[in-house]
């Protein structure tokens, strides 16, 4: 792998993974809920109506097995996904930013969240997802510097990179990476992806399936 870019090999192991089998295990409400640690694990984390679920959804060629919705915020526990009969954990974690709840139960989410991305040994990576249409928010901003002080490796994803002028796209990669160099637990590269048309969902399958040492 060069820059970001992936061998033909590699984007071939990422697209068996996630032709593997692939269920929901629980969605855990309460760390003590959580399964065993005993796989490498990744999470998708991202503000309420980021395009979250869709994502999870296309990556795994699998209509509806993460919940989308028209109501932002629905995801409300640690929604566990099990890859390839026991090779991995894909984690969705709440959304953030916009649901219409109580500001208790979004504190409780929040305290949910900082917990499981500070105690989670075999956790690999977060991939924070972007809405490329808005870009990094300040919402954003602090779910990085969380990461930072967790000392959890995370990678920014943009979504919908379909409803964006390339131009436009092109200004906000330039100032993403700007950003990225402000915070030492961040990856330098920023993937573009696309769960309506498919772009860039290969290379992040290879990318998960490096981390899953496939």
């Amino acid at each position: 792998m060069t820059g970001g870019d992936f061998s033909a090999e590699a984007i071939e192991t990422g697209r068996l993974l996630f032709t593997a089998p692939v269920s929901f295990v629980l969605g855990a409400a309460d760390l003590r809920q959580l399964p065993e640690a005993d796989r490498p694990e990744i999470a998708f984390a991202g503000r309420s109506n980021v395009g979250k679920s869709s994502l999870i959804n296309a990556l795994l060629n699998r209509k509806g097995l993460a919940r989308a919705s028209a109501e932002p915020g629905r995801t409300r526990e640690l929604n566990y996904f099990d890859i390839a009969e026991g090779q991995l954990f894909i984690v969705d974690l709440p959304g953030f930013g916009y649901a219409k709840v109580s500001r208790s139960q979004s504190e409780k989410w929040t305290r949910l969240t900082k917990r499981y991305l500070q105690g989670r040994a075999n956790l690999h990576r977060v991939f924070l997802l972007i809405d490329s249409r808005r870009g990094l928010m300040p919402t954003d901003l602090d779910t990085m510097a969380l990461l930072d002080t967790a000392a959890v490796t995370y990678q920014l994803v943009l979504t919908k990179t379909d409803k964006v002028k390339s131009s436009a796209l092109e200004s906000l990669m330039d100032s993403m990476q700007s950003e990225i160099g402000r915070h030492g637990a961040a990856h330098p590269i920023v993937r573009k992806t696309s769960a309506e048309t498919g772009y860039g969902l290969p290379e992040l399958r290879a990318e998960i399936a490096a981390l899953a040492g496939s």
